[in-house]
């Protein structure tokens, strides 16, 4: 069985790795880790515009090279992270291959279930709200709609948590 893991490296992504690193050891599988950058280093546009506040402070807006230096450091630990995970994952014998691309997220892991020919997609909910998902949209809608494969989600919030805010409120 060939397995696409999709990792943020949000909050709560260990539980994606762990539900994944099961099936894969249940199944005798191949497992790629996927995680989709969307901003592109050196593509920044800066317009060169400036906001003056009225005293005396004018910001010229970020500095478009350290912009670009903090984005590439970003990056640089993300690839990092990637290949931690995925080497873990080979101390298990679990056969695993890291995939750091960029574009955009749902569209790439589409793209990418299909290329490696993917038996089932596993990522993360995060536990968003609705408005939340029609403002900004929600990832692991975005697959479950257009995925040709099994997609399992991992609630990656705590919900035991929400329910006692809730309880609070009361």
């Amino acid at each position: 069985m060939n397995i696409l893991i999709c990792l943020d490296f949000s909050e709560g992504f260990q539980k994606i790795i762990d539900e994944a690193k099961a099936l894969a050891q249940d199944m005798a599988s191949k497992v790629w880790l996927l995680h989709v950058a969307e901003a592109k280093p050196g593509m920044i546009p800066y317009t060169g515009s400036y906001v003056d506040y009225g005293s005396g402070f004018i910001d010229y807006g970020p500095d478009p090279k350290a912009l670009r230096d903090q984005i590439a450091q970003k990056f640089h630990t993300e690839h990092k992270d990637l290949q931690d995970e995925a080497q873990a994952l080979r101390n298990l014998n679990i056969k695993t291959t890291a995939l750091l691309i960029q574009g955009s997220v749902i569209k790439t892991i589409l793209q990418e279930a299909e290329k490696l020919s993917i038996d089932m997609i596993v990522l993360g909910s995060h536990g968003h709200g609705a408005v939340y998902n029609l403002l900004v949209g929600s990832v692991s809608e975005g697959v479950i709609k257009n995925a040709a494969c099994p997609v399992l989600v991992v609630p990656t919030h705590d919900r035991s948590e929400q329910k006692d805010k809730s309880k609070n409120k009361t």
